[in-house]
């Protein structure tokens, strides 16, 4: 996903959350003088986490290295609880990204994608912590992480600056008809023209001094 295309989503969905006023609400009364009051809109969409605050520090455990000190498989990394509210109406599905935009990948303008998880049902309030790779369909369909895999990949960012690790959330209209293991390209080209509203959630990491890190990714 190239920078560009990630800063017009992620402008477009913070747009949508904080309430911008739909075309056909921007154009005044009827003609006549009428005068009516513009229709109410709802409350923004909100994401939030009992594992860390937004723009909080995200435990060890929802890492790569849940024990703080040595790096784990893919398949022992836990992903945080998440829980939303306010989704608007005529909601069929919600896609989640989280990506570190503070890492490239093999030096390219990508950034890291930790997760990406879609057609998650629209009637959904959240998702349970630990989301493994073979979660039922009723929980959501995973996409390819960094890793090339359809599963979890916790924040890994070495000793340094923090990383703001970005969960998205978008409101789709739509089912994707698209495969386990897509990419988040693929993902968010099919959802396109479907997005009613997203959100975000920040979370901060980054390892200790004297971690022993595995290879990238992180």
């Amino acid at each position: 996903m190239r920078i560009t295309s990630k800063r017009l989503l992620i402008a477009s969905a913070l747009m949508l959350a904080a309430g911008v006023i739909p075309a056909a609400a921007q154009q005044g009364p009827p003609p006549g003088g009428g005068g009516g009051a513009r229709p109410m809109m709802g409350p923004p969409l909100q994401l939030t986490s009992t594992g860390f605050a937004d723009g909080g520090t995200i435990a060890d455990k929802y890492t790569c290295s849940p024990d703080g000190k040595t790096m784990t498989q893919p398949a022992n990394m836990t992903s945080p609880p998440l829980a939303w509210v306010n989704p608007p109406a005529g909601t069929q599905s919600f896609v989640l990204l989280l990506h570190d935009p503070d890492a490239h990948a093999r030096k390219t303008l990508d950034d890291i994608t930790h997760w990406i998880i879609f057609n998650i049902p629209g009637d959904s309030t959240g998702l349970p912590e630990g989301v493994k790779a073979d979660a039922p369909a009723t929980v959501g369909t995973q996409g390819k992480n960094i890793a090339g895999q359809p599963s979890f990949f916790g924040p890994c960012a070495p000793p340094g600056p923090v990383h703001h690790y970005t969960f998205e959330l978008l409101a789709l209209d739509a089912k994707l008809d698209l495969p386990a293991g897509a990419s988040r390209d693929d993902i968010l080209k099919a959802a396109d023209g479907h997005v009613l509203t997203g959100t975000v959630l920040i979370g901060l990491f980054h390892h200790q001094p004297g971690l022993q890190m595995g290879p990238p990714p992180r």
